[in-house]
């Protein structure tokens, strides 16, 4: 066994790398990049060793900067987490030739698998169920639209060198091909330095179902189950889970099967992952072989009780698998939610900044049901533009799918950030929506229940009742505390009634609050007809200056996040933020009378919706576009974004150039009518 490893990557993959060697009584060396310098994974290695700028491509992406560092610590073997290096043929060959171990599989598997095109003739030889598609490289978007017209839309354009989601659209139309044929390459040369693409069969309303595979340098090779990772965005995944609600057993050993089959024809040796899109019929079909870690590992290790982590670090070792494939056993489900810094509200725009709040929920393991949260930062880690905008992963485990996502539900309502823009209340949202309770899923979720984009909606029933009480309870104690400070209440506390009214958006709900000598707090809604004259009992130990309220009504815990602003409190509660006052009759009566400031029209001007690069202008100064048109793109978080036009105008002065970088509402260009 080794000593000590290095870990050649950032953020929450090192993190967890560090953990586990910790616990297996390795010594940790973490690289890091000038912007990096504070980060958590250089907080918690034992050794730290710098290779560069901020840009991962003059640091973390430089083989030479990893290799030096190795040798310069008396590291052994170098993990390379995910993204990044870790499907560099080059670099693991590089790793053998300087005499060190690279912590995964052979550098054969990772050019085989990591090429997109040779990979799916390498399955199909394996006898592994492989899309229809063409599979040579594509010279042109002329020839693009010919293979689709022959293949039959809808197609997927896919780098050749691709992965999570970059380098990869979907076209319905030859405009789709030429529009979509010019992004892809673009995108995969940007991210993989390879701007390769191939055509195939779009299969419509695909389930993507992942197997994991273990195997040994000694022969003996393994499948772990599968996991559902169908809820994506833009071709990257938000919510995955284990095992699928929709894999039934027969399938399941097919997949794995054929999985266990494709590792051993390419001499597989470490933690792998098959990838498949599934049909409604149950008919399934390789896509691609990861020669890595993936992101939504933990869901695996808690339904099977394997740290891959471990098991790659053993292997890479040279040692023999401890367990064949009928030890293995699933148990429980888990579901892993990927917290981002991105701005549900404006189509998930990047964002950056400084955490100014960062609380997750507590880790633990109890009565059946664990919280865990892999993450790379800590309260104060400024996010930064150079690299991917993931913060953390929340994990939850429980016996079955429903107290798995219960739990899951309740660890977002605790999930506080502040500082950025960030996905928990659309996460929150999901685990809220029928059809995900239900597990009637596929790739084209978010798509079909989310359009227009995710907006902010109002409170209804329950969660209505929830948010009342709680900015009811909150003002209460808020006032209490002051009259306290002020000497306006000396006097041991005593019974107390008054008559309040609630406004949670426009609605406005009228209460009669009591608070009872036993401690006992009721909230009495009179007023409202869809509550019709309903008590509630509340139960909770909150003071005032705690972010997180937590409590029972009615003997139900209910978890809400608070944010105070102008007399009233921002509420965050099952994937709603909403504004809330609580007033006496009079004050309502006079609140209902105040002028509200119109905001100042800014429908002529372009701007920036996050820091980021620009790397195409599509228009000209003087040019007249229609409402769908592009305009410029930008690159911002290793993905580009494309802006388009909201309306028919002309376009009046540009500027910028391409290559500038913008801050968040800079003025790309400016309208006329």
């Amino acid at each position: 066994m080794f000593s000590k490893i290095l870990i050649a990557n950032r953020g929450e993959i090192a993190c967890r790398v560090i953990k586990t060697a910790r616990r297996m009584g390795l010594e940790t060396v973490a690289v890091y990049s000038e912007a990096d310098r504070d980060a958590l994974h250089v907080e918690m290695a034992d050794e730290t060793f710098p290779v560069g700028p901020a840009m991962a491509s003059q640091s973390y992406l430089v083989i030479d900067n990893i290799i030096e560092a190795a040798k310069a610590t008396g590291a052994e073997a170098i993990h390379p987490g995910y993204g990044f290096l870790s499907e560099n043929a080059e670099f693991a060959r590089s790793l053998e030739q300087a005499g060190l171990v690279f912590i995964g599989p052979n550098v054969k598997a990772i050019e085989v698998m990591g090429d997109k095109i040779e990979s799916k003739k390498f399955a199909a030889d394996a006898g592994v169920n492989t899309i229809p598609g063409y599979l040579g490289i594509i010279r042109d978007a002329d020839e693009a639209e010919k293979i689709a017209e022959e293949i039959g839309y809808p197609v997927m354009i896919k780098a050749s060198a691709g992965g999570g989601g970059k380098g990869m659209r979907i076209a319905f139309s030859r405009d789709d091909v030429r529009q979509g044929y010019a992004s892809a390459i673009s995108e995969a040369k940007s991210s993989f330095g390879d701007d390769r693409v191939f055509l195939e069969k779009y299969i419509e309303d695909p389930r993507h179902i992942e197997i994991q595979v273990l195997a040994d340098s000694h022969g003996h090779v393994v499948y772990l189950g599968e996991r559902e990772c169908s809820i994506q965005r833009r071709n990257q995944k938000v919510i995955e889970e284990a095992p699928s609600i929709f894999i039934d057993n027969k399938t399941r050993k097919r997949m794995g099967e054929q999985s266990v089959a494709l590792a051993r024809a390419v001499d597989y040796q470490s933690v792998g992952t098959v990838e498949f899109i599934v049909d409604k019929n149950h008919n399934f079909y390789f896509l691609e072989m990861n020669t890595r870690l993936q992101v939504e590992h933990p869901v695996t290790e808690c339904t099977t009780g394997l740290d891959l982590v471990e098991q790659m670090i053993k292997i890479a070792a040279g040692e023999k698998l401890s367990f064949t494939q009928k030890n293995i056993k699933q148990s429980g489900w888990a579901i892993e939610a990927r917290i981002y810094a991105e701005d549900p509200y404006r189509n998930f725009l990047p964002s950056s900044g400084r955490l100014v709040r960062y609380q997750p929920p507590a880790e633990e393991t109890r009565d059946g049901l664990t919280v865990r949260n892999d993450t790379g930062v800590y309260e104060g880690t400024e996010i930064s533009i150079y690299y991917d905008p993931m913060i953390a992963k929340l994990v939850t485990h429980g016996p079955d799918r429903a107290s798995a996502i219960r739990l899951m539900a309740d660890a977002l309502d605790a999930f506080y950030i502040d500082g950025i823009n960030h996905n928990i209340s659309f996460l929150s949202a999901l685990m809220a929506h029928p059809r995900w309770k239900s597990g009637d899923l596929t790739t084209n979720f978010i798509e079909d229940e989310y359009p227009h984009g995710f907006h902010r909606r109002p409170p209804e029933g329950k969660e209505l009742e929830v948010i009342c009480t709680v900015a009811a309870i909150v003002d209460h104690l808020h006032n209490q505390r002051r009259r306290a400070i002020t000497q306006q209440q000396i006097s041991p506390r005593v019974s107390f009634s008054a008559d309040r009214v609630v406004k949670v958006g426009e609605i406005i709900i009228p209460f009669l609050f009591r608070e009872l000598l036993e401690e006992q707090t009721v909230i009495e809604f009179t007023g409202e007809p869809q509550f019709e004259n309903r008590i509630v009992t509340v139960e909770s130990g909150w003071q005032p200056g705690q972010r997180i309220w937590r409590g029972r009504l009615n003997g139900e815990q209910a978890i809400v996040q608070i944010r105070p602003c102008l007399n009233g409190y921002n509420l965050s509660y099952r994937g709603i933020q909403i504004q809330t006052f609580v007033y006496t009759k009079r004050e309502a009566e006079l609140a209902g009378r105040m002028l509200l400031k119109e905001s100042p029209d800014s429908s002529k001007f372009l701007r920036c919706p996050m820091p980021g690069l620009i790397i195409s202008i599509s228009v000209e100064e003087g040019q007249d576009v229609e409402a769908g048109d592009p305009l410029c793109t930008v690159e911002a978080m290793k993905m580009e974004n494309i802006l388009n036009a909201e309306r028919n105008c002309r376009i009046k002065k540009i500027n910028v150039s391409v290559g500038d970088n913008l801050a968040v509402d800079s003025i790309i260009m400016e309208f006329e009518d």
